[in-house]
């Protein structure tokens, strides 16, 4: 089977440079199209989940609009966050986003290089009395970070602040493409809520990262790609690698 259409379920990257190498070698042309957006939670949904901001002295942040979505829900509860208040992020990027916010302050702003095990030693014995909150998006998983906080005998929950939503896809002539490339558990829902009738057949499968797995294989898609992997760290060079199986 030839790969001549490719539809890949993210807003394209600043840089197309790996996506245009396997167009001018294989011919292959791709669509970038996202699946879902992500909505900040309203006050009622949040509400459901009777957490106080009040009651942590610390925040956990992984994304922007989680940060977004964290102070919109304060100023709509009239919920006045401490100075005292410390910012745990797995970023840098992350950390900096917060100057949107607030005024940043390296004594109350941390931030690790992007995994579980950075924010626990950012945390260390210095910050282990205080009361975590980590926020995170409905859907996803924290399982790594609190089995860590759970090892450490940190004292924390989770709240969930935004939510992916399906974009509507129903013009999208979803068989006319050879590829699917799929990051997120979301881009799969929202598969099924556009196009419930959708047989994979022959169309070729691509999984980036490993919480998009699971969610694929209890969907019934056979991943044909898996990528990240040491030799193909991204998915335009999962999917050249793959082409050239292929001749």
């Amino acid at each position: 089977m030839s790969i001549q259409k490719i539809l890949v379920s993210q807003n394209a990257p600043r840089v197309l440079t790996q996506y245009e190498t396997v167009t001018e070698k294989f011919g292959a042309q791709f669509q970038f199209t996202p699946f879902f957006r992500i909505e900040p939670l309203t006050s009622r949904e949040f509400r459901a989940q009777r957490i106080n901001f009040l009651d942590y002295t610390a925040i956990v942040f992984s994304s922007r609009h989680v940060i977004d979505a964290f102070f919109a829900l304060a100023e709509e509860l009239r919920v006045k966050i401490p100075e005292t208040m410390k910012y745990f992020c797995t970023t840098e990027a992350v950390a900096m986003y917060l100057q949107k916010h607030i005024v940043y302050r390296k004594r109350k702003i941390f931030f690790g290089n992007g995994t579980p095990e950075s924010v626990i030693t950012l945390i260390g014995p210095k910050h282990k009395g205080e009361k975590f909150l980590i926020t995170m998006t409905e859907g996803s998983s924290v399982d790594a970070l609190a089995s860590l906080f759970r090892d450490r005998k940190l004292e924390f929950a989770t709240g969930v602040f935004v939510k992916p939503v399906s974009n509507d896809l129903k013009d999208l002539d979803i068989k006319s493409f050879d590829m699917i490339v799929f990051y997120n558990p979301a881009d799969v829902k929202s598969l099924q809520e556009n196009f419930p009738d959708f047989q994979q057949g022959d169309v070729k499968m691509v999984s980036y990262g490993r919480s998009i797995v699971r969610a694929m294989e209890e969907a019934g898609l056979r991943i044909d790609v898996k990528a990240p992997s040491p030799e193909a760290p991204s998915v335009a060079r999962a999917i050249e690698l793959y082409l050239e199986s292929l001749k």
